[in-house]
């Protein structure tokens, strides 16, 4: 999972949605706690919901885009 920090706007909603899978840094940009986690519905909902879609998630095993979905 990864955080496009030149699209992340700091809004918080996916710590508050995932605070396992997620932390704001000192300049309140979001970061992942880990690079690889367990799938969590928690994660994938702070994905959706994310305002700007500065999350992206990948499934480690085939690298297959869980969110955003490839089109």
């Amino acid at each position: 999972m990864t955080v496009d920090t030149d699209l992340c706007i700091g809004s918080g909603g996916c710590v508050l949605r995932a605070p396992d899978g997620f932390e704001l840094d000192a300049a309140r940009q979001s970061c992942p706690r880990h690079e690889v986690m367990a799938s969590s519905e928690a994660v994938l909902d702070a994905a959706e919901n994310c305002p700007v879609e500065a999350i992206t998630i990948v499934e480690e095993e085939s690298g297959r885009a869980v969110f955003p979905p490839e089109e």
